[in-house]
């Protein structure tokens, strides 16, 4: 089986945000939730918490956003390099 992205979910103090998905996305996540299950051997209830370390993987490998990041101090988060530690792809595999 091909290895899955987005393994860990961290534990964060939460920012409540709401918002609306297209209904397809919401049958992926659902789908990704599941494969994350097989995968760990652990049950996801909630896919919602997929999310945010989704989002957290999408922008710590997109390139120009990191460069961009690096370039302007003013808009790096506290924990900038601990996100950035827990989603980079494990080299060894």
């Amino acid at each position: 089986m091909a290895k899955l992205k987005l393994i860990a979910i961290p534990d964060d103090k939460p920012v409540k945000m709401t918002f609306e998905l297209p209904a397809s996305i919401h049958c992926d996540l659902l789908a990704y939730a599941e494969a994350i299950g097989r995968e760990t051997g652990r049950t996801i209830t909630d896919p919602s918490r997929l999310i945010a370390p989704m989002l957290l993987r999408f922008m710590s490998t997109d390139r120009a956003f990191i460069k961009m990041r690096r370039s302007a101090p003013h808009l790096s988060g506290q924990n900038y390099e601990t996100h950035m530690a827990i989603t980079q792809p494990d080299k060894t595999s």
